[in-house]
């Protein structure tokens, strides 16, 4: 492009006066022309059309400071940018808001609007929102590349313990950082499914044994084996707790909580058994034992740490409270109105089966849900019609909130796969840029050291080193943004 002086720009004086004052401008965006009148782009002066009418007058810096080529002959400008993205972003000059087209990045989109000026403020609430879920994501993608990348790296100025710390921790937690974690997250696993099963075949009355007292207890070998299990929970617990790098937070964790409810009935029942009966009567004892013996039930929530499909069942759960909330309000209207009416229709009836509304309750609960026990019952027949509506209208109260429900749970579900996927796609491009940068280092490397008349051994150990040196870049910010942006588009 030629300055000042070049013959392709007759219409501008050597002092970058312009000669002619038009208003209009014409811009082309990606071989999109655009025509625009100064009245409309002056409503927004701190834009950068705005600032393309007084360019002229600034000369050719002034004007290739802005665009990126302009043709004084049909005072065209010319951008090398998005023109799907262009084409929402001047919406703010003739509707005062802009709203983004589906299928373009949040991202790019955002950019776009940083580069010509525009400021968010004008972009509609339900892009914005749009725009922050992405945001959420990339930052997410980010937390996940820089624990796998604190996983690899190794801080020579830790402590030995540190040390042993984190790697207790990467053990225990992280299944697919090696091998032996991957072994003893299966034996965890296995571990819970055993007690669950002991706990369950524990309450056979053929596999019990009769103590001295003459009340039934657990068979020993099974005692042995959840004595066992317990002991390993323990273990886990303990080698976590103390492994921990936030103690605190470790310590308030849903899935922490429940471990510890899991393990804590075992050494009470045991304390109580021991001791218990020396401040105590005896079948108080016992019945504090059998109490805590039901609370082994929390283990099997243990299984939601090992199990992904659980884990996004629970926050999709989470994230449907407002389905859930409208499920138990379409039944309890129901229950409320059907077991009314059911009481009323069934007093005539000299059997009648609903002594209350309340307990009538109970014909509703299970009439609406289709379960239908059998228990309680109409006899009169319009009691039976209005049984009939009420199964019917259970159904659909129901079915109704089901699908945003399963919706939610397969939005979240994808994502968390969308995400893994993409904090994989993100190594292997920092892998990539690594390697390609090590290896150009290395090939000026060997340049000169030919200049230099280095002799052949030397080369080859310093080809050695190289090779087997591994660095990964750390992700900076900026860089993770273009990475994800080439992947947006």
């Amino acid at each position: 492009i030629k300055m000042a002086g070049d013959s392709r720009f007759p219409d501008v004086d050597t002092d970058g006066s312009e000669k002619n004052e038009e208003t209009e401008i014409v811009v082309n965006v990606g071989g999109v022309r655009q025509v625009f009148y100064g009245d409309k782009l002056n409503q927004y002066p701190e834009t950068r059309l705005a600032e393309l009418i007084n360019c002229l007058s600034g000369g050719y810096d002034s004007i290739f400071s802005l665009c990126d080529d302009y043709d004084p002959g049909k005072r065209e400008f010319y951008f090398d940018r998005d023109p799907d993205a262009f084409k929402c972003i001047i919406d703010v000059y003739y509707f005062g808001e802009i709203h983004m087209k589906k299928g373009i990045c949040p991202i790019c989109f955002k950019n776009e609007m940083e580069f010509w000026k525009v400021d968010l403020k004008f972009l509609d609430d339900c892009c914005k929102t749009h725009l922050s879920e992405k945001k959420e994501e990339l930052e997410e993608i980010a937390r996940r590349v820089q624990l796998i990348l604190d996983d690899l790296g190794v801080d020579a100025s830790e402590s030995r313990w540190k040390k042993c710390q984190k790697y207790i921790w990467k053990f225990l937690e992280k299944p697919e950082s090696s091998y032996p974690a991957r072994v003893i997250a299966v034996l965890s696993f296995l571990f819970i499914l055993i007690s669950s099963v002991v706990m369950c075949v524990g309450t056979i009355p053929d596999l019990q044994v009769v103590d001295a007292e003459g009340n039934r207890m657990e068979h020993p070998t099974l005692d042995s084996i959840e004595t066992a299990c317990i002991g390993w929970f323990t273990m886990e617990y303990v080698l976590r707790l103390i492994s921990s790098p936030n103690k605190l937070h470790f310590a308030l964790s849903f899935m922490n909580i429940v471990d510890v409810l899991a393990i804590l009935p075992f050494y009470v029942s045991l304390t109580l058994t021991h001791l218990g009966a020396k401040l105590m009567e005896l079948s108080n004892v016992q019945q504090a034992v059998q109490a805590l013996r039901i609370m082994r039930i929390a283990r099997i929530f243990k299984l939601a740490r090992h199990s992904s499909g659980l884990q996004t069942l629970t926050y999709a759960l989470k994230r449907s409270f407002k389905e859930l909330g409208l499920l138990l309000m379409y039944l309890a209207v129901g229950i409320f109105v059907f077991s009314a009416l059911g009481y009323t229709m069934e007093q005539s009836h000299p059997e009648t089966l609903f002594k209350s509304i309340p307990q009538s309750f109970w014909w509703a609960i299970i009439t609406m849900t289709t379960v239908g026990y059998g228990d309680i019952y109409p006899k009169t027949t319009l009691g039976k019609l209005n049984a009939a509506i009420s199964f019917l209208c259970g159904v659909i109260a129901i079915a109704l909130p089901i699908h945003p429900i399963i919706n939610n749970f397969v939005r979240y579900y994808n994502k968390q796969r969308v995400l893994e996927t993409a904090a994989k796609h993100e190594l292997e491009l920092m892998e990539l840029n690594s390697a390609e940068g090590k290896a150009a280092s290395f090939k000026s490397e060997l340049e000169d050291l030919e200049r230099e008349g280095k002799d052949g051994p030397f080369c080859n150990s310093r080809l050695k080193v190289s090779h087997s040196d591994t660095f990964i870049h750390l992700l900076s910010e900026d860089k993770h943004y273009r990475t994800r942006l080439q992947s947006c588009k």
